[in-house]
């Protein structure tokens, strides 16, 4: 299958491509700044906020399925104009579309999110990130949108660095005890993903972990897993801190998973120390 990754750069998008390649797929990836390997994927460089640059990029390497990782969290045209772009690009072009969002659409208000539920976000990036969603479904009624968590794995994971960070004291700062998700990790979302994109799937995802952990319950299993001291975690509440978002938001992806074959492992699990 001839699939573009949009985003193949960035942390998710760069497991994206290791494993579309691994599975033998024809891969084009997207870069802003800084091309990957070579030898996985066709690198093209785009940037989204541009259509006619989507547009360009699309036209070029016509893609099956197209896989859009990419975001800003702090960038409205990233995250809500790029998906757009990336949409109109796809229904100019042909093929399917999987757009990546985020538990950040949600606001916490109720226990447990299925798929059903419709985006109620209390945050710029979250309300950016609705947008992305409603115009991909709008161009594209039979793309597919998978809400995420918080992403981590293989050590490389920003959350995996702030650990590590504030453990070293080389970064002062806190761990929220009260901002609940359900944190997946890189491998089991991309495998699901590109799952999703090979069979077809369209409407809404929810491909999230099996545990809800706070933040500072997921520097612990991270801290122990490197054989770092967790009593150097210093704890927080972000209810009162000002930082914008929901607490606690927790994904029900049962649905889901009775469409995907792929296992999402609980961060209890994927991050247990070795043996």
């Amino acid at each position: 299958m001839k699939v573009l990754i949009v985003g193949g750069s960035g942390f998710l998008g760069g497991e994206l491509v290791r494993r579309c390649a691994a599975e033998g797929h024809e891969v084009g990836a997207t870069y802003l700044t800084r091309p990957g390997d070579p030898a996985r994927a066709r690198w093209l460089r785009l940037d989204v906020r541009d259509r006619h640059d989507v547009t360009t990029v699309l036209d070029a390497f016509a893609p099956e399925v197209t896989i859009n990782a990419a975001y800003r969290s702090s960038d409205w045209a990233s995250t809500a104009d790029g998906a757009a772009h990336v949409a109109a690009g796809v229904a100019r072009t042909g093929g399917r579309m999987v757009q990546v969002s985020s538990d950040a659409i949600f606001s916490g208000a109720v226990a447990r999110y299925d798929e059903t539920c419709p985006p109620d976000p209390v945050s710029p990036y979250g309300a950016a990130k609705a947008a992305a969603e409603t115009a991909v479904r709008a161009v594209l009624p039979g793309a597919a949108v998978a809400r995420t968590s918080l992403i981590v794995g293989h050590g490389a994971s920003a959350h995996e660095a702030l650990v590590h960070s504030l453990v070293a004291g080389s970064r002062t700062g806190v761990l929220f005890t009260d901002d609940v998700r359900c944190p997946v990790h890189v491998s089991d979302l991309a495998q699901a993903l590109v799952e999703a994109a090979v069979r077809g799937c369209s409407g809404v995802l929810h491909v999230a972990g099996a545990d809800a952990l706070s933040r500072y319950d997921l520097g612990v299993l991270i801290a122990r897993r490197d054989g770092l001291d967790p009593a150097r975690l210093r704890t927080g509440r972000r209810a009162g801190s000002g930082v914008p978002g929901p607490l606690e938001v927790r994904l029900n992806c049962s649905a889901t998973r009775r469409r995907l074959a792929t296992r999402l492992r609980g961060a209890r699990e994927f991050l247990s120390p070795p043996a």
